[in-house]
């Protein structure tokens, strides 16, 4: 199983609750595509470099996740067929990229911490 990093923007016309709702989907389509997630983070209403169907914001995600190449089409096809989705990216991540990703994770985790205690 290969590992890949798919970042998807959702519109801004969701509610906070219902783009959690949409990235819960996506991340059972991917379980349900026989694959596993490894990380995923909410990374919030930003704004987008240009507008995209008129829009100025979007909803970012990101999913670390393990599968086959044939998962990855499926999920990509899942993704162009949902209205709610802006745009999408999915990258194939090779083991310097893994361990760029565990060390972000690891630091990121390292704040929390620190933030809760003061």
């Amino acid at each position: 199983m290969n590992s890949y990093e798919t970042v998807f923007i959702l519109t801004p016309v969701l509610s906070d609750e219902q783009a959690k709702e949409a990235a819960q989907k996506f991340e059972a389509e991917i379980s349900k595509l026989s694959g596993k997630i490894v990380h995923s983070e909410n990374w919030g209403l930003r704004k987008l470099a240009y507008p995209i169907q008129k829009k100025s914001t979007g909803f970012y995600f990101l999913v670390e996740f393990q599968a086959e190449g044939s998962a990855v089409a499926d999920l990509e096809i899942y993704l162009k067929r949902d209205e709610r989705v802006l745009r999408f990216l999915t990258v194939r991540m090779d083991k310097d990229h893994v361990a760029y990703a565990e060390r972000r994770r690891s630091k990121a985790g390292d704040k929390k911490v620190v933030s809760t205690e003061a």
